[in-house]
């Protein structure tokens, strides 16, 4: 498809967009080739979706990355909290430019390094964080008005959400400022990564408040991304890992529309977070089809009126299941691919895994290949200066359509498990039932997790990927083919017990310095306020203020609400 260099129709697409870029603001930089050649922002016909308009095909922006570049958010967490200071100082000093926490599986589970059930775990897959005075140390010296911070943690995000909050407070930052993403997606724990605390209802009700207070008091801040990651980490078809996630949105939506809340003003703070994995056109088509199927739900269905409450903003992680222990310097190809794709896909944030990261946490020179990954796209290939150059690709529409329709088709699925006679096109019956307060996609996600659905379907596509990689259907180099190499084995980096000794020692010594009534006296009243419909916030924000423990406040919900077991399927 080639671009008419003549004068647009004033009343065409191409017209609105070139309104639209004329308005935008731009980068100083060099938008042309290699070789000098001179290329025009985006490319298309006159009557063509063009990047900047519904349903946001090609891109959310009129001026893709010619606007703002995506951000370089590298994911990081080892050790305690002093170590893992030390490794975002680096990234941020080597040209990243926003934080990404990984936690502990203590924390993950809402534990206390001492906890009995923390052996051996501490400081192991990530950062450990016990209280605010953690959280204080860990971003010591960074700016957290200025810095963007992800943080990928769901079953105790709220609480740790608090504990940031109050560290913020301490370094004197005004909190109503802070810019950033909270992960809090519970459905995708109960369909994939199996880090929950309670029952769904005792986490949705944390979550709307969670929304109901962002939205209130932190305006920029997002305080959930729906994380299909996850989802395709545990062995789901890039279509699964679509239809399930926006699925999860959607229940996320109504969640909001239930607490009477504005989708205008809280849509805006749902953000998304999916995996690149190595199949370069299947990836770039599932992120444009994302883009479309949740405008076209949150403008029809949900009632969105703004652009901005339509966008589908995400974060992209390069899979790190496509990761190999075999020949790992392999890793390095198969990352720059996937993030190549996330970029050509729009991703507005990416995460570019390290090479040995399927083995060990990152090493400092591995992290460093990884950060230099994404600034070689960013700096060297010119893919920044067109927006959506794939668009138009009559593969890549083809496959962008084709993974459209299986979404389709899992969301009919869905909304029937949840006993709606609705189906996906049935616009106006999902609207009328949004209205009413039906929350016909949320029913369907519940009994979809009670009933083990989500989890089987997610177990035959791995199986049927497992197969197909036995009998080399699917080839993986150095694993099934290519196997001889000259490779040695790395050095990885492996985090010391005396991690964990020392993180207990913190604890104690904490818990000794504080004031003991005062931390459970705050505890008592957040539970109390749970047995009210006020927002919990406020209470939890009083017991961190107070250095209660992670684990004290989890375990005060959990004696409340119950620990939740998910039924047995296989």
């Amino acid at each position: 498809m080639t671009q008419d260099t003549g004068s647009p129709d004033p009343g065409s697409a191409r017209a609105r967009w070139q309104a639209r870029y004329d308005a935008s603001r731009t980068r100083e930089a060099d938008f042309t080739t290699l070789s000098g050649l001179d290329v025009d922002p985006a490319y298309g016909t006159d009557d063509s979706e063009w990047p900047g308009e519904f349903p946001f095909t090609r891109g959310l922006y009129p001026t893709g990355y010619r606007g703002r570049t995506w951000t370089i958010r590298q994911f990081a967490g080892f050790g305690n909290a002093q170590q893992t200071n030390e490794r975002y100082k680096m990234i941020l000093g080597r040209g990243g430019g926003g934080l990404s926490v990984a936690f502990d599986m203590p924390t993950l589970m809402g534990r206390d390094s001492d906890d009995p059930m923390s052996l051996g775990e501490v400081g192991h897959c990530g950062v450990a964080i016990d209280s605010a005075a953690d959280m204080e140390v860990l971003f010591d010296g960074i700016d957290l008005g200025e810095v963007t911070t992800s943080m990928t943690i769901s079953g105790p995000a709220v609480p740790v959400f608090c504990m940031m909050l109050v560290a913020a407070e301490r370094a004197g930052v005004d909190t109503g400022t802070l810019n950033g993403t909270l992960q809090t997606d519970i459905f995708k724990e109960y369909i994939a990564q199996k880090e929950w605390l309670f029952g769904p209802e005792p986490h949705l009700r944390l979550i709307g408040d969670l929304m109901e207070h962002c939205a209130e008091h932190i305006p920029a801040y997002k305080p959930l991304s729906v994380s299909g990651y996850h989802i395709r980490e545990a062995g789901s078809t890039a279509a699964q890992e679509l239809a399930f996630t926006l699925a999860d949105g959607f229940g996320y939506v109504e969640l909001g529309l239930s607490r009477g809340l504005d989708v205008d003003v809280f849509a805006p703070g749902l953000s998304f977070f999916f995996d690149a994995h190595v199949d370069f056109f299947e990836e770039i088509a599932k992120f444009r089809a994302a883009r479309r199927i949740w405008a076209r739900w949150l403008r029809d269905v949900y009632g969105a009126k703004t652009e901005k409450a339509q966008w589908l903003r995400f974060h992209t992680q390069t899979a790190g299941v496509s990761l190999t222990a075999q020949q790992p310097y392999n890793n390095v190809v198969r990352t720059g691919i996937e993030a190549l794709s996330a970029v050509l896909g729009g991703t507005n944030s990416l995460h570019t895994n390290a090479l040995d990261e399927t083995l060990a946490l990152p090493s400092e020179q591995a992290a460093e290949i990884a950060l230099r990954t994404q600034q070689v796209i960013m700096e060297e290939t010119g893919v920044v200066n067109v927006a959506d150059p794939l668009g138009g690709s009559w593969y890549v529409e083809a496959l962008t359509d084709r993974i459209e329709a299986e979404a389709n088709a899992i969301f009919d699925k869905i909304l029937a498990m949840g006993g709606s006679t609705l189906t996906h096109d049935d616009v106006e019956g999902l609207a009328s039932a949004a209205r009413s307060g039906d929350n016909p996609v949320t029913k369907g996600l519940l009994q979809g997790i009670e009933s083990g659905w989500f989890m089987s379907e997610i177990a035959e596509a791995a199986f049927q990927y497992q197969v197909a990689l036995e009998k080399k259907d699917k080839r993986i180099v150095g694993v099934n083919c290519h196997e001889e190499s000259v490779t040695h084995d790395l050095e990885i980096l492996r985090v010391s017990h005396e991690v964990e000794v020392e993180q207990v020692r913190l604890l104690a010594e904490r818990r000794a310095d504080r004031d003991d009534a005062a931390a459970a006296a705050a505890v008592q009243r957040m539970v109390e306020v749970g047995r009210t419909e006020e927002n919990m916030i406020p209470a939890m924000l009083e017991a961190c203020r107070a250095e209660a423990t992670l684990g004290e406040i989890c375990d005060a919900l959990r004696a409340e609400w119950g620990e939740y077991r998910e039924p047995a399927r296989f």
